[in-house]
């Protein structure tokens, strides 16, 4: 559908308050838009009128895009704006749960212009006046499927912005047991299997000397610690927000959880998602973490692990879950050697990878090919089925 402009006025106000929420979307999306470029667009479009569609697609694509990354983003919101303005806040709440793009276009501009949509819906879905709500018109439509279980089964990368917040829900409602650790103590207890002979001789004195009574004692026990270790490569772009909720949720569910996120380096973020607030505690990560959606340095990255953090972190039988495709750009002989030495190190070792969630997946990167042999389990993660999978496999294989 084109944009039509034929009864809009660059010096109107209608088209005015357009242009400014056109920019705020843009804004939301990632574009660095502000009020001066906002300013010049309306300048621009004063000049050269609303007679053709390409004079101001032009107008407002030499304003709003500085680089060249953000072309695809801006035609995205261009086609999905301008189709009617005025309606946008009803449409978007109606299609957006419904929104597929075709296979080329679920990117991550997709995803952040939906999002941008949603929360510009959010703003601005205020109760309209009684004349205006006479004259709105009334859409039906019946909802005849579980949206709770289709998200369930859909893929991260192709979640719109209200699915997130849906998913954000479940992930909440979520648990992984981990049963804790037999530790070598030992403590006092009526239905241990060891005898305390030592309490049985002290208590047999107020008895003249006879066991009336024995002792036992049982093993203590501990919260067994677990360590995320996620790729934040631009590989794993399409899923790194999804992940960085699932590691809210279990730094904040769960005892003695470690968190890091690593691409080019290792960076430790168990502070940041000890957050109640989650978008919060997501902001938080974003503003520490320096190479988001760069290249992957798995061996650099475990090695920094192995050498700092190993020791402090991986006691209690830790059991460590690294999040990767992994696409690795790093020497695989230092792979090599950091995951034998991790591996040694924990209880278990266990890879979550969101391509194996496809079919017709096939370890064949030589990353991945490298660490297979030192690793535990080989599971799938990207979709919110896959996580409450690994709930149940971490409680078979820590009892």
């Amino acid at each position: 559908m084109e944009a039509n402009f034929d009864n809009l006025q660059v010096s109107g106000t209608r088209f005015t308050q357009h242009v400014i929420s056109f920019g705020r979307v843009l804004r939301r999306a990632g574009l660095e838009v502000g009020t001066a470029q906002i300013m010049d667009a309306l300048r621009a479009l004063e000049l050269i009128g609303l007679r053709r569609r390409e004079d101001v697609y032009q107008a407002l694509y030499s304003i709003f895009v500085t680089r060249q990354e953000n072309r695809e983003l801006f035609d995205q919101a261009f086609s999905l704006f301008w189709r009617s303005p005025a309606r946008i806040p009803e449409m978007m709440k109606l299609l957006l749960p419904k929104l597929e793009l075709p296979e080329s276009a679920r990117s991550r501009e997709s995803l952040r212009i939906r999002q941008a949509f949603a929360e510009r819906e959010n703003r601005e879905s205020l109760p309209l006046p009684r004349r205006e709500q006479e004259k709105k018109e009334l859409i039906d439509f019946v909802v005849t499927y579980s949206p709770q279980e289709i998200l369930r089964k859909k893929d991260f990368g192709e979640f719109s912005a209200e699915e997130v917040m849906l998913a954000k829900r479940l992930l909440a409602q979520m648990r992984w047991p981990i049963p804790p650790k037999q530790t070598r103590r030992r403590v006092p207890d009526t239905k241990g299997h060891f005898l305390d002979l030592r309490r049985s001789i002290r208590k047999s004195f107020r008895h003249q000397g006879e066991m009336v009574k024995l002792s036992w004692h049982g093993r203590d026990i501990k919260p067994r610690r677990i360590v995320v270790l996620c790729d934040i490569s631009g590989s794993m772009e399409r899923y790194s927000r999804m992940l960085l909720h699932f590691m809210h949720t279990i730094s904040c569910g769960m005892q003695q959880v470690e968190t890091f996120v690593f691409g080019t380096r290792l960076t430790r973020i168990t502070r940041h998602l000890r957050q109640r607030d989650i978008d919060n505690a997501v902001e938080s990560v974003s503003n520490a973490v320096n190479d988001w959606h760069g290249g992957t340095k798995i061996g650099e990255c475990l090695k920094d692990f192995n050498y700092l953090w190993a020791r402090r972190v991986l006691r209690s039988g830790a059991v460590v879950l690294i999040i990767s495709d992994g696409w690795d750009r790093g020497g695989i002989s230092l792979l090599k050697r950091e995951m034998e030495r991790l591996s040694k190190s924990c209880y278990r070792l266990l890879w979550l990878n969101p391509l194996l969630g496809y079919q017709d997946y096939e370890p064949l990167t030589q990353g991945m090919r490298t660490a297979l042999p030192h690793i535990d389990h080989f599971l799938p993660v990207h979709n919110l089925e896959s996580l409450e999978q690994l709930g149940q496999v971490l409680d078979s294989i820590v009892k």
